[in-house]
């Protein structure tokens, strides 16, 4: 394929995607002198992939189906750009035969594999048979044509349960169901093949042998169109939820020098059989002791800076050299393994409500200075509205260290440092699973996560003294800040006054509960705080946009701050908080919503009804799934009751608040 048009250099690049890994094809476009142009919805408008290109072209609409999976409108934009090439990103498009063959067809490179590469290879049932003849060792399983309820049921049965029933065109867990026994078989295709059709446009499946206590491998390649293929070792990617990849790393710790030899060859002849040009991931599914090839992504991965900060390659720099039609400018013995990388993916998700997506817009953007080892790839920023039509992942947070244990350290101090207000976040839940002593001690497998909830989701932390003197501080620099008093004032740091004793007393409330009041004592000496029966010296100092040097009697600590109306958030060395402050001018109108109200938590679609108006509910029962951003969400009952009434039916487009059924209590 030397020579071929479909790998020639060009100067303008047009990132058929959004977000973060639009953010990050732009900065190694830019960085190599080229033009970038980027596109968007309109949901999309604000968006920092959008200000970060040299230009921009409105595809349209928010929802994917008329923007960002609209493969005539995505051409006629690099047209109106004039962009010579496509990146694809990941996601949406960057796996589609169909798209990459329009971007040929229309004279453009298309930064990646070949339609015929992707064909071979993104079909899970096609890519299967490809390895069982090239010699790659396969997980059991069913990779037929034939889709009928009897076929799928009779392979599975062949197989033995528990099965693994998934889309054969998926990804990221969509479409994909554990079935242990016969009587869940069907219902789990059922929900797979929908969820499937939604997300893929195909709802074809195939039935394997689901490994117990499996562990996710995977293999960084990248070939060229001149016949070179690497492997740049592998990730481990075992911590996942739903299927969904939450924590990775690079090298897998589970993996010695011989078995690391063995996957990445296995890797490079599961390529080869394609003559794979471009970067791709070879994934494998391990019991502890072998490994199984199971699928190949045709595509970036979400992780791949892990791989780039062990070998100090820059996968996407590859990726368009490639594209020019240049030879690989590294030889497979010259990639060396250096320390250990691992990466957090933060969502705006609520792990206290089942994870549910958040959206908003984002009042506070808080990340720590990329030093130290410490890398923050984000497509979002202060001011960025996270809508309901996309994925809800903000940014990655990836650490370097020499070792695993110190990797995780740093990984864990990037979280502990990152503040994000406007959305819910998973950050206090990525804190707490990377340093779950059984993470540390890679004792883990792709169930453990679930397993381990609700530790890894705890109740939020009692107040200290120094929350609610935190909480003080953060409210008297916020007044001073509105009050706009010149910065060598003491009234714009304090608020004290120059003469005479005062004082001022703040309530708060945690959650539900009230916190106590704290009375603060200034003018005419050291200003004090009484906590309870408790009086303690009271001084602090701004440090930085949100932050605070606090100082309690003879103990200085840091603290960030946020203050938004009367809610006061705050992170301290002993975790983060949420606090009401209770002002005595202003009363509160919080609205309350019963329980016994079944509400959209966001914007979605009604694809399946699972109980019917009268029926007998128990705590916790199914009454219907909700197809939001891509995911399915089942909404459950609240307490034991009847469902009084549903309001709502398949196919209903809803808003966020839109009240879809009412459940009744039963009588005590």
């Amino acid at each position: 394929m030397a020579g071929s048009a479909l790998y020639r250099r060009f100067q303008t690049l047009l990132i058929a995607n959004r977000g973060e890994i639009a953010c990050r094809v732009i900065r190694s476009a830019r960085a190599m002198g080229l033009r970038t142009v980027a596109v968007y919805s309109e949901a999309d408008r604000n968006a920092l992939h959008v200000h970060m290109a040299d230009d921009a072209v409105l595809l349209g609409p928010a929802r994917a189906r008329d923007s960002y999976l609209n493969i005539p409108r995505l051409l006629e934009a690099a047209r109106e750009s004039g962009a010579e090439a496509v990146h694809p990103g990941y996601g949406f498009l960057s796996e589609n035969a169909e798209f990459a063959q329009a971007c040929a067809d229309a004279g453009l490179v298309f930064v990646g594999p070949t339609a015929a590469m992707m064909t071979a290879m993104g079909s899970k049932s096609g890519s299967k048979a490809l390895m069982e003849k090239a010699g790659v060792p396969l997980v059991p399983g069913y990779h037929g044509e034939a889709q009928d309820d009897a076929t799928l049921a009779a392979a599975a049965d062949r197989i033995g349960f528990p099965v693994l029933v998934k889309a054969s065109a998926g990804g990221g867990g969509r479409g994909m169901r554990i079935v242990r026994t016969a009587d869940e078989l069907g219902p789990a295709i059922v929900s797979a093949k929908r969820e499937a059709k939604a997300a893929f446009g195909d709802d074809r499946m195939l039935v394997e042998k689901y490994v117990d206590n499996p562990r996710h491998i995977e293999v960084q390649v990248i070939g060229d169109s001149h016949g070179n293929l690497l492997s740049l070792f592998e990730r481990e990617c075992t911590l996942q939820r739903r299927h969904q990849k939450v924590i990775e790393e690079a090298p897998s710790p589970t993996l010695n020098g011989e078995q690391r030899e063995k996957v990445c060859e296995a890797a490079r002849k599961a390529a080869g059989a394609v003559n794979y040009v471009g970067a791709g991931t070879i994934e494998f599914v391990s019991d502890g002791r072998d490994v199984f090839f199971i699928e190949m992504n045709t595509r970036l991965q979400v992780e791949h800076p892990v791989t780039e900060l062990i070998t100090g390659v820059d996968l996407v720099a590859l990726q368009l050299r490639v594209a020019f039609g240049e030879r690989l400018p590294l030889a497979q013995d010259q990639i060396a393994l250096n320390g250990h990388a691992i990466e957090a993916r933060v969502y705006a998700e609520n792990p206290n409500r089942n994870f549910m997506p958040s959206v908003g817009r984002i009042r506070t953007w808080h990340v720590p200075d990329e030093v130290d080892g410490l890398r923050i790839d984000a497509g979002y920023g202060p001011d960025s509205e996270v809508s309901p039509y996309y994925d809800a992942m903000l940014a990655k947070v990836i650490a370097w260290a020499p070792t695993r244990d110190g990797a995780i350290s740093r990984l864990n101090r990037g979280l502990e440092e990152t503040d994000i207000r406007g959305v819910v976040t998973n950050i206090p839940f990525l804190s707490a699973l990377v340093t779950h002593p059984d993470v540390r001690r890679n004792a883990i497998d792709t169930g453990f996560i679930e397993r381990h909830l609700q530790q890894l989701t705890p109740a939020a932390s009692q107040l200290s003294d120094l929350e609610l003197a935190a909480a003080v501080a953060g409210l008297i620099q916020h007044e001073a800040d509105r009050s706009a008093v010149e910065a060598s004032s003491p009234w714009s740091t304090s608020g004290w006054m120059p003469v005479g004793r005062r004082k001022r007393i703040f309530s708060f409330r945690h959650g539900t509960s009230p916190a106590g009041a704290v009375t603060l004592h200034y003018g005419g000496g050291q200003p004090t705080l009484t906590i309870g029966d408790r009086e303690v010296a009271f001084d602090f100092n701004r440090n930085g946009a949100g932050g605070l040097e606090l100082t309690l009697d003879d103990l200085r600590s840091r603290c960030f701050v946020v203050v938004e109306g009367h809610e006061v958030y705050l992170r301290t060395r002993n975790g983060r908080f949420d606090l009401h402050w209770i002002d005595p001018f202003g009363g509160d109108d919080e609205e309350q919503v019963g329980e016994d109200r079944i509400v959209a938590p966001l914007p979605g679609t009604v694809v399946a009804l699972l109980a019917e108006e009268g029926a007998s509910l128990e705590k916790g029962a199914p009454i219907l799934t909700l197809e939001v951003m891509k995911m399915e969400q089942t909404l459950r009952a609240p307490f034991a009751g009847v469902l009084k009434s549903l309001k709502c039916k398949v196919g209903d487009i809803v808003q966020e608040g839109a009240e879809l059924a009412e459940v009744e209590p039963a009588e005590a």
